[in-house]
Parts: structure tokens; C-alpha cells; sequence
């Protein structure tokens, strides 16, 4: 390992760092871009996709649900196969291949080559940087392991800060295309820059460990089998031969999602072995996997159903002077939630701390119940901001969306830090990893639940818009409400583990 440190840390953690940036500037540059360029028409100065907006939603709720979901397959690709470090290069390669793609003016079937291309790099990069993060400090204090992990965090929000700005300004204002190749540059830059410092990593994530030759030989060919089902599979969607809208694609593919987390969980509820405490806390997880689903389908909305508000009923004259149209880039608005996440994580960790010194730190499923609670609030406000829309037949400040942003990324300070953790902490030990894997399945799912709804909300008149945002309000507050009432209860589920 090198003896260089980066802000006190081991030097490999810039490397890290800085991939993580670009790469987090590539996905949220892209997706703050994704449902406008979709749902823009064909003849504009500016041409998009020109679907409707359900169309549009599916398609970006079966992209982000995917990412999340090949994280599974990525991680066991790297542990089985080709090691953390490759999987992260391979991976951050094949993201910007992705994005060129999408920055192609070709038909329907480069465009959703593009997508499928970013999903498997996505999945093989995103779980495997973290680990790597995590093995620079093996043997070092734990204290020291959380406080790289929060400077690598930053790296995160900072990218997702930056992105919408840049490839969002020049996606939206002069060319979508543009936007999309501006993406896939940055991830290139981030790929060559881990390349060039790579050897800051030592041994850190360099090769599976403990996997025969024997046993690496079968992984390929799972791979390759696994693969050509999926190629096979999606060719026979493309063409018609499986008889399915984009739509009801997604519907299948969140419904399917749920179908396997309840299968799982019965399964090692059933058949695994488990004593009674063991169980109880299962029981639990399950019950985080249904709340992060839940939260996840409500506080994506950001790209879907707020991103169109922003464009179609927000005031954006501020700085419109600078663009042609008079209006700043709705895009703008995706960089709301990591700002947020900058100025307020400390705060909320230091507010936990606090509560925890005095035996207020509330628990674990009052805390799960606090973010959907406020997610709720926050559909609340776009309920009064739609009201005001229909009233007054003119668009409203920002001040409405930003509200909004603000409450959800409260709620994401209650749900998404402990979550984890708190996964870890319930599992029994011989299922950590498969638990693990139900926290990314419950975020596949809200993702593409997310997606289904904000192809939904806005799509008629706007006077059914209040109704809509007041719906989600009374189920995702609804639920919040439930929890914090049942938390005493739930509590005894934990047992000692809370």
C-alpha cells in the first residue's frame, strides 16, 4: 500500500473518490435527462424519443429498477470471476460505451442498447467500488473506516450536485444527444483517471479470493448461459414474439421482483433453519424490504413526475435571460436533493448521536416510519402546488419543488443510512449476503414502481393532478403512521440485535 495519504486517508481513496464522482456525474447527468428527452417530440428544434409520457415512465422505471438490480449479479461476477478492481474498470468502460450509444441519433433499438449497456456496467462498478473502499481499511479502527466512507460519500453527492448543470444545461438547452455524450465522457475521464492511480489500491480488491479453477470454469459458464437467456429473452420482447407493452413489461418486472423477495423470505423462513429469535427478525426485514420499496417508488419521483413538473408547471425565469427559450433547464432541479444531502447529513448525524446520549435515538422502525411519513408531506405540497396550478391557469415558483426535495431527502437521512445497517445487524450470519440482496430488490422495485407512477401522474388533465399527489400522500403517510404506532411491537422483533 502506498504510503501517500489523501486528507489523512489512504491514498487509494482519492482513486475511489474520484471514479465514484464521474460515475455518479454520469448516472444522474443521464437521468436528469432521461423521461425529458423521452417524452420530447420528434419535430422540436430539439428532437427527443416522442412517447407518451406512460411510455416514458416505464421505460425509465425498467432502466433504474435494472440498475439496481444487476448489483446482485455484479457483485458475484467480481467475487466469482474477475475480481473488484475489474469489475470496477470493465464496468465504468462499458457506462460510457452505454451513454454513447444513447448519444447516437439511430432508431428505438440503439437507444435501448444504449440502456441495457449502462445497466450491466452500473451493476458490475457500483457494488464492488464500496467493497473496495471498505478493504483499504482492513485491520484499521472502525472509526477511521466510517470517516473514509463519509468522504467517499461526498464524492458521491458531489457528482450528483454537478451533473445536472452541466449535462443537463447542454442536453436540455441545445441537444439531448449532446447531453448523453457529456455523460459518457465524464465516466471515460473517471475509467482512464482509476486506470492511471490504480496501483494506489495495493491488493485491495484484486482477485476472487479462495475460487478454483474448477469452480471459475463453471461461473463462465453460468455467465454465458445466464446471458444468452437474457439476450434471447429480450430479442423475442423487441420483436413481438412475446406479445407485451413497455408498460406492462414494468408492471411484470416490479411484480416479479416483489413475487421473489416473498418467495425468498418464506423460503428461509420455512426451510432455513432458523430459531424463533432468528424468525422475529426476519420477520422484520421483510417488513424493511416492503417500507423501502414503498419509500423508494415515492421519492423517485424526482425524475419522473417532479422533473415534468418542473418543466411543464414550475416558474423557471430566473436566469432565463441566459437561454434561448427565457426559462432555465428544468434539469436544474435534480441537483436539489444532493445539495441537500451535503448540508444536512452532518446535521442529521450529529442529531442522532445527540438523541442517542440522552436514550432518545429513536428506533429503527420509527425511523423507517418517520421517512414515509415525510415523504407523504412532501406530496402534500405538490398536492397545494397542483391546486394553485389549476387555480390560478399559470405555472408556480420553485419554492414548491424545493420544499418537496427538502422533506424526501429528510426522509432519505431516516431511512437510507440505517437501512443497511440495520440489515446487517438483524440477519442471521449465514444470510447476511442474501439479506443484503434484499435491500437492492426492494429498491429495484421502488424504482420501477416509481417509474409506473410518474408515467400516470400529469398524464391527463391537470385538474387531476391534486387527487393524484393527495393519494400518495394518504399511502405513503399512511403507512409512516402505521409504523410509528406499531414501533413498540415492532421493537420486540429485534430483541436484543436493536
Amino acid at each position: 500500500m502506498s504510503g501517500k495519504t489523501f486528507l489523512g486517508h489512504p491514498r487509494g481513496l482519492a482513486t475511489l473518490f474520484m471514479t465514484e464522482f464521474f460515475e455518479r456525474f454520469t448516472y444522474y447527468g443521464m437521468r436528469a435527462l432521461l423521461v425529458l428527452f423521452l417524452v420530447a417530440a420528434t419535430d422540436e428544434a430539439n428532437p427527443g424519443f416522442g412517447v407518451d409520457r406512460e411510455t416514458a415512465g416505464a421505460i425509465y422505471g425498467l432502466y433504474t429498477g435494472a440498475v439496481f438490480l444487476f448489483s446482485l449479479p455484479g457483485g458475484w461476477i467480481a467475487d466469482r470471476l474477475i475480481g473488484q478492481r475489474r469489475a470496477v474498470y470493465w464496468g465504468g468502460i462499458i457506462i460510457a460505451i452505454g451513454n454513447f450509444l444513447l448519444a447516437v441519433p439511430g432508431g428505438a433499438a440503439v437507444f435501448y442498447l444504449g440502456l441495457a449497456t449502462i445497466v450491466i456496467g452500473v451493476g458490475l462498478l457500483k457494488p464492488n467500488i464500496s467493497a473496495i473502499v471498505g478493504a483499504l481499511y482492513e485491520g484499521q479502527p472502525g472509526a477511521r473506516r466510517d470517516a473514509g466512507f463519509s468522504i467517499f460519500y461526498m464524492g458521491i453527492n458531489l457528482g450528483a450536485l454537478i451533473a445536472p448543470f452541466i449535462a443537463g444545461t447542454i442536453g436540455e438547452s441545445w441537444n439531448w444527444r449532446a447531453g448523453f455524450a457529456v455523460a459518457g465522457a465524464a465516466m471515460l475521464i473517471g475509467a482512464l483517471q482509476y486506470r492511471m492511480t490504480e496501483h494506489y489500491l495495493g491488493n485491495a480488491g484484486l482477485a476472487p479470493a479462495n475460487v478454483t479453477d474448477e469452480e471459475r470454469a463453471r461461473s463462465w459458464r453460468n455467465v454465458a448461459i445466464g446471458g444468452g437467456v437474457v439476450v434471447l429473452l429480450t430479442a423475442l420482447l423487441y420483436t413481438g414474439v412475446i406479445p407485451v407493452t413497455i408498460t406492462g413489461l414494468a408492471q411484470i418486472f416490479a411484480g416479479g421482483m416483489v413475487a421473489v423477495g416473498f418467495i425468498f423470505f418464506a423460503g428461509v423462513l420455512l426451510f432455513g433453519g432458523l430459531d424463533a429469535d432468528e424468525k422475529k427478525r426476519v420477520l422484520l426485514i421483510a417488513l424493511f424490504f416492503l417500507c423501502a420499496a414503498l419509500f423508494w417508488a415515492g421519492f423517485e419521483q424526482t425524475a419522473t413526475t417532479f422533473n415534468l413538473f418542473a418543466r411543464d408547471f414550475t416558474d423557471r425565469s430566473w436566469l432565463g435571460g441566459m437561454f434561448a427559450d427565457g426559462e432555465h433547464p428544468a434539469a436544474w432541479y435534480q441537483s436539489a436533493n444532493p445539495i441537500f444531502v451535503v448540508i444536512f447529513a452532518p446535521v442529521f448525524a450529529w442529531m442522532w448521536v445527540a438523541l442517542g446520549r440522552r436514550n432518545l435515538d429513536p428506533s429503527s422502525p420509527v425511523k423507517f416510519g418517520l421517512a414515509l411519513v415525510l415523504v407523504g408531506v412532501g406530496f402534500l405540497v405538490m398536492m397545494w402546488a397542483a391546486q394553485l396550478v389549476v387555480a390560478t391557469d399559470s405555472k408556480v415558483a420553485p419554492t414548491w419543488l424545493l420544499l418537496t426535495y427538502l422533506l424526501h431527502t429528510f426522509g432519505e437521512l431516516c431511512l437510507s443510512p440505517v437501512g443497511l445497517s440495520n440489515v446487517t445487524k438483524l440477519s442471521p450470519k449465514r444470510y447476511v449476503g442474501q439479506m443484503m440482496g434484499t435491500w437492492f430488490l426492494g429498491a429495484a422495485v421502488g424504482n420501477a414502481l416509481a417509474g409506473l407512477i410518474g408515467g400516470h401522474v400529469g398524464s391527463g388533465e391537470a385538474a387531476a393532478m391534486p387527487a393524484q399527489f393527495l393519494q400518495m400522500c394518504f399511502i405513503a403517510g399512511g403507512a409512516g403512521l402505521v409504523l410509528i404506532l406499531g414501533s413498540p411491537w415492532l421493537k420486540k422483533l429485534a430483541g436484543n440485535q436493536q
